[in-house]
């Protein structure tokens, strides 16, 4: 199984503000990022990105189109679909997506961050929204990790956004 990490960061890092609000995404990156989803049929998030996630449009698509969605939190919590699930590890998640050639790992900072110092990434992709900010949540947070990444391609999403495709060096 390939786990391939999206996401959408500012030019500096950051994935959200503090009050989880990310109104500097663009409508092309959110069709890049579903296209991607929908791709893979599966995908990995944190408890507190289910929360968000199930507030958006992309999330009725998700249910429609039958996306396996894994989330990973140490409690267990309500979910909008009983065909989701809670795992209480990133290779807990992983366990329960047997099966699947693809898995699409979409955050927050600290799951993006396990994941990466587990050693259960093999690729990234990185969505740069041409916005600046000086506080907010980073890309990665809560472990200690040191990874090498191999440029596999760019893409320009729009005039002013850019995306990163990168493989991790083992």
């Amino acid at each position: 199984m390939k786990v391939i990490l999206y996401m959408a960061t500012t030019l500096n890092g950051i994935i959200a503000k503090f009050d989880d609000s990310a109104d500097f995404l663009t409508k092309e990156e959110s069709a890049s990022y579903v296209s991607n989803v929908k791709g893979a049929g599966a995908m990995v998030i944190g408890k507190r990105t289910y929360g968000i996630l199930s507030q958006q449009p992309e999330f009725q698509e998700f249910l429609k189109v039958g996306i396996k969605i894994v989330a990973v939190s140490h409690a267990n919590f309500e979910l909008k679909d009983p065909s989701h699930k809670i795992a209480h590890s990133p290779s807990e998640a992983l366990k329960i997506l047997k099966g699947f050639d693809t898995v699409i790992l979409a955050g927050g900072s600290t799951l993006n961050a396990s994941f990466l110092a587990e050693d259960l990434v093999d690729e990234i992709y990185i969505d740069i929204e041409p916005t600046l900010l000086g506080k907010g949540i980073p890309s990665f947070s809560g472990s200690d990790f040191d990874r090498q990444l191999k440029l596999l391609g760019t893409k320009k999403l729009s005039d002013n956004e850019i995306q990163l495709h990168y493989e991790i060096v083992r």
